[in-house]
């Protein structure tokens, strides 16, 4: 399900919104002692590592927001891979609006790009397996949003952005519920009481609910913890009748025998909570 694109702006706004307020507090007093109100500056994006550039539309709302003055000149565009020495964009206005939107922008760009190249990674990885790498919900509170963008930038596919948007039924759902057929059966009936169209995705732990998912006809069934001969197993049995998706610890040096043994999905968790910065800076031009 793609989030309605009026919700996803406001989500950033109240974002941005939040973020100013702790970085910048009752006023950037660093700046505002030496810099004249009314100077005019130009600051450039620079790269320092290989990788993969995201957050470019990001930072344009972030220099929009705080200064409407400003003006973004973009060379490089997000999803493009950059080596250090590129510059992807310069911006220029007030220096001191320059200076107070530094920190913030880059935050949020080293993270999306640093996501972006670890997805990217994964997914060159899994070229020619026909599985797709997915994201979870392990991700930064209140950068959900920017992150998810960031995997789909590096070749990723979204796994859900909430738990509005999708129904996964997971090990502690199916044992409160009494099982995976009380579960799924519940779901159903949500659904229709609800009127929501709503994928369902079941997760197993083994053969015995493998089989008992199966006869539930959900949309997507998770092997959550198997090995990769058991994987492949279980994609035989399922045949083609519903999606199937492998988490559980599966990581780059561990991923590519779940993708030989046929799964469409791997979600890895990694992609948001584990991920490094991509190393950029932004400097000023003289």
């Amino acid at each position: 399900m793609k989030m309605d694109e009026t919700i996803v702006n406001r989500l950033i706004d109240d974002l941005l919104t939040l973020s100013f307020a702790e970085d910048i507090g009752d006023g950037d007093h660093t700046t505002l002692c030496c810099i004249p109100a009314d100077a005019i500056g130009r600051q450039q994006l620079l790269v320092k590592e290989e990788g993969i550039l995201a957050g470019v539309e990001i930072a344009r709302m972030v220099f929009r927001k705080f200064d409407p003055e400003l003006r973004m000149e973009v060379f490089i565009e997000d999803g493009t891979r950059v080596k250090p020495g590129d510059v992807a964009f310069v911006v220029t206005g007030k220096e001191q609006s320059l200076l107070q939107t530094e920190r913030l922008m880059l935050n949020i760009m080293q993270r999306m790009s640093g996501i972006a190249t670890m997805t990217r990674r994964y997914v060159d990885a899994l070229e020619g397996t026909g599985t797709k790498v997915l994201d979870t919900r392990k991700t930064t509170p209140g950068m959900r949003i920017l992150e998810k963008m960031a995997v789909k930038i590096g070749g990723g596919e979204n796994h859900r952005i909430g738990l509005f948007d999708m129904i996964l039924l997971k090990d502690n759902h199916v044992d409160f519920a009494g099982g995976i057929h009380n579960a799924v059966s519940r779901a159903k009936a949500y659904c229709k009481e609800k009127g929501k169209d709503l994928r369902i995705e079941v997760e197993v732990r083994n053969f015995k609910e493998l089989e008992e998912a199966l006869a539930e006809n959900p949309d997507r069934i998770m092997f959550d913890n198997f090995s990769p001969a058991d994987t492949e197993r279980a994609v035989k049995i399922v045949n083609h009748r519903c999606e199937t998706e492998s988490s559980g610890g599966i990581t780059f040096d561990t991923m590519l025998p779940y993708a030989r043994a046929g799964v469409d999905f791997i979600s890895f968790g990694a992609l948001t909570h584990s991920v490094k910065g991509l190393d950029l800076s932004f400097k000023a031009v003289k």
